[in-house]
C-alpha cells in the first residue's frame, strides 16, 4: 500500500498567453519509510511538488491520495488538520518566529493542538534534549548559529511525531560541517521509520536516500532507486537538461521558419439548390 499516490496531478498558473504550467501531469507513488531526494534545474517543478504532497497548495487536474484517501479537493480546515497529524516541514529558510525563543518555537506546533502550556513546554524541552540543544531554550533564533537554528527547525517539525518529512533543501544555507550534521539527523530520523522526501541541488546529499525522483519542465523524467551511499550523476543529468533545452529550441526556430500558408481570395460560390 503506498503512503501517497498522484495520479495525473498538474498545476496550472495564469490563464491565456500567461499560462504556466508547473506541473505535467505527474505519476508518482511513495511507499512507507522511503527516504526521497527530488532533484531537478531552478523550475522544474520541485518546489510545487512539495507544496502539493505537503497539502499547502492544491493541484489543478489529477488525484492525491494519501494512506488511500482522495485529498485532491478537500476544505481548508481539513487540510490543516491532516497537515497538522501527518506532516513535518524542513524550510531552507528555517521559518521560526524571532521574537519567540528556542522552546517557544519548538512548542508552537502542539499549541494547534489544545495542549496546555506547560506540557507544551515539557515536551519541547525533550526534544531540544534530543538533539543537543536544551542550553538554548531561552535563545532567540538570532543568538543561534546557522547549524543550530535547522536543528530547532528540525525539532519543531518532530514535536508532533509525524509520519512525514517533507524538507525543501535543508542545507541551502549551510556550511559543509553543519550540512552533515542536519543530514546525520534526517537520516536517524529515516532509520527510527519516517519517510523523508528531500529537494536538493547537491548530488552529495543522494548519499544518504533510498531514490532519486529527477525533474524535468514539470514532469518526472528519472525516477530510480539508489543503492546504500551511491550519489546520482548529476553531470548526466544536467547535459540531458541541455540538450532538452537545445532541442526545444530547435522545433521553436524550425515552426517559425515555416511558410505560412496564404488564404485564398476567390471565394467558392455557393451553388442553390434545385426545386
Amino acid at each position: 500500500m503506498s503512503l501517497i499516490k498522484l495520479d495525473s496531478i498538474s498545476k496550472v498558473y495564469g490563464f491565456g498567453d500567461a499560462t504556466t504550467i508547473a506541473l505535467d501531469e505527474v505519476n508518482l507513488e511513495i511507499d512507507k519509510g522511503e527516504f526521497i531526494a527530488v532533484m531537478g534545474a531552478s523550475g522544474s517543478g520541485k518546489s510545487t511538488l512539495l507544496n502539493i504532497i505537503g497539502l499547502l497548495d492544491r493541484c489543478s487536474q489529477g488525484k492525491y491520495y494519501l494512506n488511500e484517501r482522495d485529498v485532491s479537493r478537500l476544505r481548508s480546515r481539513k487540510r490543516a488538520k491532516i497537515r497538522r497529524d501527518n506532516f513535518g516541514f524542513i524550510f531552507q529558510s528555517f521559518n521560526l518566529i524571532g521574537t519567540m525563543t528556542v522552546l517557544e518555537n519548538v512548542s508552537l506546533p502542539l499549541a494547534y493542538k489544545g495542549i496546555l502550556k506547560i506540557n507544551r513546554y515539557k515536551k519541547a524541552s525533550t526534544m531540544l534534549q534530543k538533539i543537543g540543544l536544551q542550553n538554548r531554550e531561552y535563545y532567540l533564533p538570532h543568538q543561534l548559529s546557522g547549524g543550530q537554528i535547522q536543528r530547532v527547525a528540525i525539532a519543531r517539525a518532530l514535536i508532533n511525531r509525524p509520519s512525514l518529512i517533507i524538507a525543501d533543501e535543508p542545507t541551502g544555507n549551510l556550511d559543509s560541517a553543519s550540512s552533515e550534521s542536519i543530514m546525520d539527523m534526517l537520516k536517524e530520523i529515516h532509520a527510527a521509520g519516517n519517510t523523508i522526501i528531500m529537494v536538493t541541488h547537491n548530488p552529495d546529499l543522494t548519499a544518504y536516500a533510498s531514490r532519486i525522483v529527477y525533474m524535468r519542465d514539470g514532469a518526472i523524467v528519472e525516477d530510480k532507486p539508489l543503492k546504500k551511499n551511491e550519489i546520482v550523476d548529476l553531470e548526466r543529468l544536467t547535459k540531458e537538461d541541455q540538450e532538452a533545452v537545445e532541442e526545444e529550441a530547435k522545433q521553436e526556430l524550425i515552426e517559425t521558419k515555416k511558410p505560412k500558408a496564404k488564404k485564398s481570395s476567390n471565394k467558392k460560390s455557393k451553388k442553390g439548390k434545385t426545386k
